[in-house]
């Protein structure tokens, strides 16, 4: 299995800046949403991880092109999501096969837990992680 592909964004003092190869410019609008990918740079039923001031930050893509984002870390020992199989609307983490939900974060019963999650959109084909919403470090 190949690593999910990293973008670094840095968020400070409510700005951000997007370095990724593929990108000449920064894009952020009013409401604070910047572009991460395309769609299809996140591989189906797979992730790609955005580096934030707050921690890495895991973007799911599901099989009907669902996208989700939560932090890159299970609630239980820290494993990284990003590398955890994606299935339905849940991934599994590699470490201890925790499955945690994509659309809220809650491990799923009996285990007990929460890793956060962000706001992400799709439009025209590119996903876009709302950097307002992530809080100060």
């Amino acid at each position: 299995m190949s690593l999910p592909e990293r973008v670094a964004v840095t968020v400070a003092g409510g700005s951000a800046v997007h370095h990724d190869a593929s990108a000449a410019t920064t894009e952020i609008n009013v409401d604070g949403w910047q572009k991460v990918c395309a769609l299809e740079a996140i591989p189906m039923l797979g992730a790609r991880v955005v580096k934030s001031a707050q921690g890495n930050i895991a973007v799911f893509r599901t099989a009907d092109d669902a996208v989700f984002a939560l932090d890159d870390k299970c609630p239980h020992k820290g494993g990284p999501l990003s590398q955890g199989i994606v299935f339905g609307r849940k991934v599994a983490c590699p470490l201890h096969n925790w499955n945690i939900g994509l659309e809220d974060g809650n491990a799923v019963a009996p285990d007990k837990g929460c890793t956060r999650s962000h706001p992400v959109k799709v439009e025209d084909g590119a996903v876009f992680l709302q950097v307002a919403a992530l809080p100060p470090q």
